[in-house]
Order: structure tokens, then C-alpha cells, then sequence
């Protein structure tokens, strides 16, 4: 495993600062951010992404399924001194909040290619925007090196390794277990295998969900290689950012901002 994937307190900090140098800018060029904006994160993890948000005066919620993750997040952010509230909730339970109650800024990121079902995911999501809100989504592509998330891995070799989550089930399956990694990992990794998601497929549900697709970035080098590598993030070419299919397998980092078709 990475190491950053095991100290959750770094990881908190990378992600906080990855968010303010990229996914903020990014969004506020869609919509305010700043007081009296109010900002969801489904799946948030320990929090992170939404340091930024809190520090610009935003009313930050983060939501999500391990009760663990709730508690670091709780307790990274109280350190922070910035409020915030967060929830330990399956989302797709959630009931539909009124009116006075939805999100001006949704915030969804390295969560969407876990879900099975996408498309109920997708437009409930949308069903917690105001009016004139906004999505900010962020996804690997799955055939990108690292698509597969083995960098969850406990083996270094199984963690460091590109493509291989590309590989039949079996040998997939096979070549974790080789390598020492746990039952519970395995199926984890073999659970994303399953949900994976591609950028022709996100779009074509976005089509199919209703939703008005604001804007889409394709990185070559991810923003978060910035501080896990020191690495310059680097925009996918254009030429390649058109090949259909071709594309998946540079995109390192999929953005995108969407809005209800409302």
C-alpha cells in the first residue's frame, strides 16, 4: 500500500490542498463560492476536499458510508478550527431534501466508478441541487494505469503495478492472491473491476439521466500527482481527448460539471 493511503492525516492534508489549488478554481468558474453557499461531498472520506470550501466561508457537509471515515473527518476538521457537519449515511437512502434544504455545490469525487447503480446514483445526485447548482465530478477512466485502484494494494509490487486490473478476472484474481493480498481486498478490487466506468460511459448516462453537461477536462498527468509525486499536472492533449475509447487509457483524472436539466 502507498504510504499515503495509510496515514489518513496526510492524506486529509494532500487532499485539502489538491482541492484548493485545482477542484475549487475549477468549480467557481461554474458558481460562487464563498459565504452563504452551502456545499455537499458524497463521499468524503476524512474530509478533505472540503477545507478549502470552509475556508472561503462556504456551509460544508460531508456525507459518507464508513463511520470510520466520519469520525477522522470530525476530528481533522475540529483541528482546523473552520465548522462543518458530517454525516455517516448510505446516499442512495437518502430522502429527496425540500427545496430550502439542497446544495448549491456537490462535490463528487473518486466515488461514482464504485457505484452499481449509476444511474439512480446520478440523478438522485441531482435531485439535491438548487436551482442554479452545480456538480463537480472527478473519476479515474478505467483503463488508465491505475484505473483498477491497486494502489489500495498492501503488496508494493501490486500497488505500483500499471494495468493490471486489465487482465481477465481470473488472472486478475489469481495475481492478488500471488501476491499476498487479502480476501476482503480482493474482492474490493474485483467489486471496482465491476463498477468501472469509462468517459464514453458517464456521458452516455448523463444523456440518458437528463442532465446538462457543463464542461469536461481530461488530465494526462492527475492534480493529485502534484503531491503524491511532485509531478506537474498536465491536461490531456486535444487531439487525443477526442479519440473515443483511446482516450480512457490517458485520462489519469476525469472532471466534469453538470447541472440538472430543469
Amino acid at each position: 500500500m502507498q504510504k499515503r493511503h495509510s496515514d489518513r492525516q496526510s492524506y486529509f492534508e494532500d487532499s485539502a490542498c489538491t482541492a484548493r489549488e485545482f477542484y475549487l478554481p475549477y468549480a467557481e468558474k461554474f458558481h460562487r463560492i464563498g459565504a452563504g453557499i452551502s456545499v455537499l461531498e458524497v463521499g468524503c472520506g476524512e474530509g478533505g476536499n472540503l477545507l478549502p470550501f470552509a475556508e472561503r466561508g462556504c456551509e460544508v457537509t460531508g456525507l459518507d458510508l464508513s463511520p470510520t471515515r466520519i469520525e477522522q473527518a470530525t476530528q481533522f476538521f475540529a483541528q482546523t478550527g473552520y465548522p462543518a457537519r458530517f454525516i455517516h449515511a448510505d446516499f442512495l437512502k437518502m430522502p429527496i431534501p425540500s427545496k430550502n434544504e439542497r446544495y448549491d455545490v456537490i462535490l463528487i469525487h473518486d466515488v461514482i466508478e464504485h457505484i452499481g447503480a449509476k444511474q439512480d446514483f446520478i440523478r438522485h445526485a441531482h435531485n439535491f441541487l438548487t436551482p442554479n447548482g452545480i456538480i463537480f465530478w472527478g473519476f479515474p477512466a478505467w483503463q488508465m494505469p491505475f484505473g483498477g485502484h491497486q494502489q489500495v494494494c498492501k503488496s508494493r509490487l501490486c500497488s505500483h503495478l500499471p494495468f493490471i486490473h486489465l487482465l481477465p478476472n481470473p488472472m486478475y484474481k489469481g495475481f492478488l492472491h500471488l501476491c499476498g493480498e487479502s480476501r476482503e481486498r480482493c474482492e474490493e478490487l474485483l467489486d471496482i473491476k465491476r463498477t468501472r466506468m469509462t468517459i464514453e460511459r458517464f456521458e452516455q448516462l448523463l444523456t440518458v439521466c437528463g442532465c446538462n453537461l457543463t464542461d469536461r477536462c481530461l488530465w494526462l498527468v492527475n492534480p493529485h500527482y502534484k503531491r503524491k509525486f511532485n509531478l506537474k499536472p498536465r491536461k490531456l492533449g486535444s487531439t487525443i481527448a477526442r479519440l473515443s475509447y483511446v482516450r480512457n487509457f490517458f485520462a489519469t483524472a476525469c472532471f466534469y460539471i453538470t447541472a440538472s436539466d430543469k
